[in-house]
């Protein structure tokens, strides 16, 4: 729509195309309650009329089975459409036409912002829908010319109402009820009926004051939105969800005007009981998650002091350097367990961990010498498997980088990574001796080979450049949603 507007809509302001796509944004309520399709027109630069949006009604049958998008007006109907661009324009009067095997009600109206007509819209029904649709609701029809008369005076949409992008937001064919000036409830829709019927109403209500047969429901609630009166007296373009012991509605207010003045509302609901109970297991079930991380993480910490503790107590060099080592794996292994206690996803954003984790690496590793790390590349998203796996290979590498490649002379550890789609590439790389003669055959290498060719599905190489060590990992790693 917005790449329609900058190439045939150049007299058409920020604010205007704001409120356009405002329009289109909540326009599916008329197309529903007036069982018609909505086409929203602008003219271009040599006086044609281009199609910028399309609504099908969910209450009635389509006019238009093809898109419309992107085409120009009928000769027919641009002469309807240029009528309402003219000064002093007024909603046409409905022609009827012949479209094959039914007949089509046909009408457009001026859609004013700031005074100005800045687009038009179509209204088409089908007049077999026509037929069914008033026997079902014949209140219908007068809200949607209340409706169409608010776009004309550029009232509706308006900038206060909400955007239609929460999960559950009520439509027409989910509950409809029509409310007077002082709220009471004129006409409802069966649909809306049983969602008054879920949160526990059960006397007649026609006539009755909504707010008043809600409040008694509820009265029990610890808990109630401040936009609730507001909201189910019809008074404000705004949206509540009500819960009562046996239920949750949602309801959203459309007040109608007419001169100026509040005439009534429309009050669409929705019972979204289910839906809410499922988000709030997935919420349960995200924290318990979250809290068993936690937890792992803490005693992942323990289970690292008691080493610490150990390598005190040890009179031997040789298993100081082995606790050493085991408590450096840990260690990687619960600064994961962190990450992924922050987080409501099984993934990390495994850059934001990474520094610390390289830092820690060559400090636990290094004794008197200095080392400086450096970290390039990205590894992106990376799943809570891949990413523990991946936490204790790099802490590896980067460790036996400062024992063996650099030894008491230190020096400087650089991990790179690169990553397209699920191909994962890191080079460790230190400034050292070199390899030489040293065997790979030690615990540490036969670990991370065994995580490498094992949990990353991957494979490692190590090379002796001109100066110091290169280890090369090639792994396939999921691609994670950031």
């Amino acid at each position: 729509m917005r790449e329609l507007i900058r190439r045939y809509g150049k007299d058409l302001s920020e604010s205007d195309i704001d409120h356009l796509h405002m329009l289109v944004g909540d326009w599916q309520v008329l197309s529903d309650i007036g069982s018609a399709d909505l086409i929203l027109w602008i003219p271009d630069d040599r006086g044609r009329f281009v199609a910028l949006a399309h609504a099908r009604p969910g209450s009635g049958f389509t006019i238009h089975l093809d898109d419309v998008v992107g085409l120009s007006a009928s000769p027919k109907r641009s002469g309807m459409l240029a009528s309402v661009f003219a000064p002093d324009s007024q909603p046409t009067v409905p022609e009827v036409r012949w479209a094959g095997s039914y007949s089509v009600i046909a009408s457009a109206l001026p859609v004013r912002h700031e005074g100005r007509v800045i687009a038009a819209l179509t209204q088409e029904v089908n007049i077999q829908s026509l037929r069914v649709f008033e026997q079902q609701e014949q209140w219908f029809h007068k809200t949607a010319n209340v409706l169409c008369e608010m776009i004309s005076c550029g009232v509706f949409p308006n900038a206060a109402i909400p955007p239609a992008t929460r999960h559950g937001m009520p439509r027409l064919i989910d509950g409809a009820i029509n409310l007077d000036p002082e709220g009471h409830v004129l006409d409802l829709t069966p649909n809306a009926r049983s969602c008054l019927r879920r949160l526990g109403v059960r006397e007649e209500v026609n006539e009755a004051v909504l707010a008043e047969l809600i409040t008694e429901v509820i009265q029990d609630q610890s808990e109630v939105d401040e936009a609730l009166p507001v909201v189910v007296m019809g008074k404000a373009s705004w949206m509540t969800e009500v819960e009562s012991s046996s239920g949750i509605v949602s309801f959203r207010a459309l007040p109608l005007e007419q001169n100026g003045e509040r005439v009534g509302a429309l009050l669409l609901c929705r019972d979204v009981t289910e839906m809410r109970r499922r988000e709030r297991e997935l919420m349960t079930k995200d924290a318990t998650i979250r809290e068993i991380h936690h937890r792992v993480k803490n005693n992942l910490q323990t289970v690292s002091a008691l080493l610490r503790m150990q390598i005190r107590r040890s009179d031997s060099a040789e298993v100081k350097a082995a606790l050493g080592e085991a408590e450096r794996r840990v260690a990687a292994i619960a600064r994961v367990h962190e990450e992924l206690s922050q987080t409501v996803d099984e993934t990390i954003e495994f850059d934001n961990m990474i520094s610390r984790l390289l830092r820690m690496a060559a400090a636990m590793a290094t004794t008197d010498q200095a080392v400086e790390t450096a970290f390039t590349g990205s590894f992106g998203m990376v799943d809570a498997d891949a990413a523990s796996a991946l936490a204790v290979v790099i802490s590896e590498l980067v460790a036996n980088a400062v024992e063996h490649g650099l030894g008491q002379r230190g020096g400087k550890v650089t991990l790179e990574a690169k990553r397209e789609g699920k191909q994962l590439d890191v080079w460790v790389r230190d400034n050292g001796c070199g390899l030489g003669d040293k065997p790979l055959n030690g615990l540490g290498t036969s670990i991370v080979r065994t995580l490498v060719r094992g949990n990353l599905n991957g494979t490692i190489d190590w090379s002796c450049p001109e100066q110091g060590t290169q280890v090369h990992i090639h792994a396939l790693v999921e691609e994670a949603a950031s």
